[in-house]
């Protein structure tokens, strides 16, 4: 045999900077791996539709950022839904899903109002604290049920979904919170601004910087995506799935407990119809944002885009002339696409990990 028939590994000037960052990360300077990194990201490619979207929508309507209320607009609207995706993000990262979010945010957003309205003088930080809590305690029973007792996420949290939306027209009834019934410092959350920067927006981002940096930097974050990539490989590896599944749901409990309270404080109305569909939004802001449906990869800063892109895109078409059912399509289009180019991306990426071990 000669020396020509004999495979030689490439060499390393021959490998591209996208097989190294795969395979042997190490070779790349930290300089050269965070900018590939960026560059690759699908994060990246959404939030370039984000500004493609604005400024189609501002050229054709000037007003659309540079009216009095269109930046503030722009930044303010998508700040519950971005909480919502959030959590959501974690559990479909897990490998799960959960739809009783809206419900969940519907029950505090009316207890909000209930704490004011019987104790005029209680501060805004206990409310909040109580939105949370009541919403974490929800969520920890969608976790109980999907960790031990077996159940999918999918058909739990749709059951629970109308428990709690019941429980919450049980309770509301026909009565209706009002602005008149709130506090003005409270209102002033939906308001106020901070160098420009809506109150609710700065909110929003905190809780996205501390869960994004809990997920790329704690074990337990990197756990969750070890868990949605193969749960069966998670258990025989001993991770502690089940405590990670119920903290996850909490979180997501959690954060739509705060939608709530936040939501009331942004439009100062609650009724019966709060939150209807907004668990779907939540799921598409996440998947848009690159969260893949079938766990395990996904940064929460997509879902975040996501969020804004769903809202800006919802503002945007009308503005342009396009009639309500393409609006639908549109946003339906971009869900059925992100899954696609998923799946692309996955296999693409599992042909090159496959290819790198036979060069080696």
């Amino acid at each position: 045999m000669s020396n020509t028939d004999i495979e030689r590994p490439r060499p390393e000037a021959e490998v591209s900077a996208g097989e190294a960052l795969l395979v042997e990360p190490s070779r790349l300077s930290p300089t050269r791996r965070a900018l590939t990194t960026v560059l690759r990201s699908r994060e990246l490619s959404i939030f370039l539709v984000l500004v493609a979207v604005v400024v189609l929508a501002t050229t054709k309507n000037n007003g659309f950022i540079f009216s009095n209320d269109g930046w503030r607009n722009f930044l303010l609207n998508p700040s519950i839904l971005l909480l919502l995706a959030v959590g959501q993000a974690v559990v479909i990262i897990t490998r799960n899903v959960d739809l009783s979010v809206g419900s969940v945010m519907a029950l505090t957003a009316y207890l909000t109002g209930r704490l004011f309205i019987e104790m005029p003088d209680i501060p805004i930080v206990v409310v909040l604290a109580a939105c949370l809590l009541v919403g974490a305690v929800l969520g920890l029973v969608n976790g109980v049920l999907v960790a031990y007792g077996g159940v999918p996420a999918l058909v739990i949290t749709l059951g629970t979904l109308y428990i709690y939306r019941g429980i919450m027209l049980t309770w509301a009834g026909s009565d209706r919170i009002n602005a008149g019934d709130l506090p003005r410092e409270f209102l002033q959350l939906g308001t106020r601004s901070v160098l420009g920067i809506p109150l609710l927006t700065i909110m929003a981002l905190v809780v996205l910087a501390i869960v994004g940096y809990y997920l790329y930097t704690a074990r337990g974050g990197r756990e969750l995506y070890a868990i949605g990539s193969d749960p069966d490989a998670a258990v025989l590896y001993g991770l502690p799935v089940r405590r990670r599944l119920l903290a996850a749901f909490v979180l997501s409990g959690a954060l739509a407990g705060l939608a709530g309270a936040l939501y009331t404080a942004r439009y100062g109305t609650v009724s019966s119809s709060v939150g209807l569909g907004i668990e779907l939004q939540a799921v598409a802001a996440a998947v848009i944002g690159g969260v893949a449906i079938f766990g395990g990869s996904g940064t929460v800063w997509g879902a975040a885009i996501g969020a804004f892109l769903l809202v800006t895109i919802n503002r945007a078409l009308p503005s342009l002339g396009i009639e309500d059912f393409w609006q639908r399509a549109v946003v339906g289009a971009l869900i059925l696409g992100a899954i696609v180019l998923d799946r692309v991306l996955a296999r693409r990426q599992a042909r090159k990990l496959a290819e790198s071990r036979d060069h080696s």
